[in-house]
């Protein structure tokens, strides 16, 4: 009897303690999804940006709630992602400009890794420490939780949640420039995943015609016959560089126009396919003449995606040519995957800052200097293609950088950042009159061809450009790709050459061409795809991925694809 009384009261006296340990479970919960709301309030800044993002919530912990069926389990686990996805966001975009998305899930490869914790080993302990964390509050929660969710109804549920999103991801899609804006890190993510994997069904990672009777159908490898000596190549990234008189009102110093001028005394204008911030996109359409719009979606990651995919473009015309081809690169060479992409496209040597004996970015004059040496080096039986990286404009301009170097300077009455700028800009300028100096006195029997260009405008330059939009109405306009804000510069010097062919080089030229006019002014021979590309450009004057909507891009695609230059994509 007393046993039984005894199980009995201990089942009386247990309903309490579960019904306390139920409350605090639920106030956890409670909690839980309360901090969700306060990070969606503090991040999503507009109506379709937080009605996905809660959707996203949702779908998450239903997802949680099919495999460990308990509530707190799943906002614990929900929480940490959205949570680690924001500040991820944040991290990124504080170091690159750019935000996560859903591809940089889909292409995680060995060299982003090992540029993360590279680049950033403080990471490390973080991660650790959050691991841990983690792992003590899921048992906690395990141990706790008397709450079972049947896996059949968070099925239904998260199948309603998942085709919200889709609803309303493929009816208000994205637009790449919107990867540069600090905010919407959820949604934009949750979105993009949607227009991801749409695109990779639809197309793949490259839009492309998929069939094309006529063209090139091989790598023509061998083929090249130049009929004079050819010069030695220097192709300069002028890092953000464009001329801010194209924004009304910004003062400048004496003379600083000329810097934009060739030889010829004609100032050129490049149009890229970035705003603001991607210089990747460049390097992409310089290197081999094809446009990173192409991958839609994808662009974002192109270097990455392209790697060891493309065998055709600017150093791999010249190494079949005779060129010995390098690149001089001021950042770790896995940053988006930059070293495979360029040795993949015919880079021969590749230097990164590790290589160069750096620990950050020095000024331009260091990079010029390493030029120098390279020929050096080098120059012999070969003429030889060197891609420079310039770095000394590179955000932020709130610090001034080697201030040293122009002690003489006296800001110009802009704003701290457009000053700042400036006399960075007049630092390159100095840096480069001395390169061509150099080169003629001590090369004197050596011929050269440069050509320099900006791979995008800076990140202020569309607060400048038109102060009076506001942020929806600058977003329409970069939608619509206002040459405005995608307008550069290009510009071509030469020492002890003259160029053969300039009638390529017009006033206003996309990126992708800009190998072409690098070909015909040093006089090498042009294989049958940057042939059958010329005539795209006397075709669309000079437009390339926005002519007849991208059906010559496509059309191009297609050619390369059945060239088997194009492999995999």
């Amino acid at each position: 009897m007393f046993t039984a009384e005894s199980s009995g009261f201990s089942r009386f006296a247990s309903i309490p303690a579960i019904s306390r340990r139920s409350k605090m479970v639920l106030g956890l919960v409670a909690m839980l999804h309360l901090a969700a709301l306060g990070l969606m309030l503090a991040t999503e800044v507009d109506l379709v940006a937080k009605l996905i993002f809660l959707l996203f919530w949702a779908l998450l912990n239903f997802s949680w709630l099919i495999v460990f069926r308990r509530p707190s389990v799943g906002a614990i686990l929900s929480l940490e992602l959205v949570a680690a996805l924001i500040i991820l966001s944040q991290f990124k975009h504080d170091k690159l400009w750019m935000t996560v998305d859903f591809v940089d899930v889909m292409i995680v490869d060995h060299d982003t890794s090992a540029f993360l914790l590279a680049a950033f080993p403080s990471l490390r302990l973080p991660i650790a420490a959050a691991a841990i964390a983690t792992a003590v509050f899921l048992a906690l929660a395990w141990h706790l939780d008397p709450v079972r969710i049947r896996a059949r109804t968070s099925s239904l549920c998260g199948l309603l949640c998942l085709s919200s999103i889709i609803a309303l991801s493929l009816g208000r899609p994205t637009d790449l420039h919107e990867d540069f804006l600090g905010q919407n890190y959820v949604s934009k993510f949750a979105r993009t995943g949607i227009e991801g994997i749409y695109e990779l069904l639809n197309h793949g990672y490259l839009d492309a015609d998929v069939r094309v009777a006529e063209g090139p159908k091989s790598n023509l490898s061998g083929t090249c016959k130049p009929t004079a000596a050819l010069p030695n190549i220097i192709l300069l990234h002028d890092e953000s560089s464009f001329d801010i008189t194209a924004a009304p009102g910004v003062k400048v110093p004496p003379g600083y126009q000329r810097y934009f001028q060739s030889f010829d005394g004609k100032a050129r204008k490049l149009l890229v396919e970035g705003a603001s911030g991607p210089s990747w996109f460049t390097e992409y359409n310089v290197l081999t003449g094809l446009s990173a719009l192409s991958f839609g979606r994808f662009a974002t990651s192109v270097t990455r995606i392209a790697a060891g995919h493309i065998r055709r473009g600017l150093a791999h015309s010249l190494s079949q040519c005779g060129y010995k081809t390098f690149t001089l690169y001021p950042f770790y060479g896995a940053f988006w995957g930059s070293r495979v992409f360029q040795t993949g496209t015919g880079i021969q040597h590749y230097e990164d800052m590790r290589d160069l004996g750096t620990r950050n970015f020095e000024a331009d004059s260091f990079y010029f200097d390493q030029a120098i040496r390279t020929i050096a080096r080098n120059r012999g039986t070969s003429p030889l293609f060197i891609y420079v990286y310039t770095v000394a404009n590179h955000f932020p301009w709130d610090t001034r950088l080697r201030p040293e170097l122009t002690p003489n300077w006296l800001d110009l009455g802009n704003t701290s950042d457009v000053d700042e700028y400036i006399r960075r800009q007049t630092m390159t300028a100095s840096d480069y009159r001395r390169l061509l100096n150099r080169l003629a006195h001590e090369f004197p029997t050596e011929s050269f061809l440069i050509v320099r260009y900006g791979d995008h405008q800076p990140q202020f330059a569309p607060r400048l450009i038109d102060p009076s939009l506001s942020q929806e109405a600058l977003a329409r306009h970069l939608e619509a790709f206002d040459e405005r804000y995608y307008t550069t510069y290009y510009a071509i010097d030469t020492v002890n050459f003259a160029p053969v062919d300039l009638s390529w080089a017009l006033e206003t030229l996309d990126a992708p061409y800009l190998p072409l006019v690098v070909q015909a002014a040093a006089g090498v021979p042009l294989d049958p795809t940057f042939f059958e590309q010329k005539n795209i450009l006397m075709r669309c004057r000079g437009f390339f991925y926005r002519c007849q909507g991208g059906a010559e891009a496509r059309r191009f695609n297609g050619l390369l694809i059945e060239a088997g230059l194009i492999k995999g994509l």
